[in-house]
């Protein structure tokens, strides 16, 4: 993924009149060969384009870093660890209606 640093943010601007000029299969070829491009309407972002792979690369790192955290916190010490019962009584299951259930973990 290409990082959009400060320095190259002036660079990364598109003014949103490029599109309406018929430019955007220039715009877009610009996007999959140098990265992360913003789109600016009266001088304000007004969207970002990036690759498809880029997007997803991006949206994995970010579920990564949230599932982290969430396992970060439940290792912590304030984190309290239920008992099946209690799992059970939260969920409104009781262990016999659960017993003819199948389970098979991949």
């Amino acid at each position: 993924m290409h990082a959009l640093k400060t320095v190259n943010l002036l660079k990364s601007m598109i003014p949103i009149s490029y599109f309406n000029k018929g430019m955007a299969n220039k715009i877009f070829a610009d996007v999959k060969l140098n990265g992360t491009r913003i789109v600016v309407k009266n001088n304000v972002p007004e969207c970002v384009l990036m690759s498809p792979d880029e997007y997803q690369t991006m949206m994995e790192e970010y579920e990564n870093a949230v599932l982290y955290a969430e396992a970060q916190r439940r290792a912590s010490d304030e984190a309290k660890a239920l008992t099946q019962a209690e799992v059970l009584l939260k969920h409104g299951f009781s262990e016999a209606e659960l017993s003819d259930v199948d389970v098979e973990l991949e």
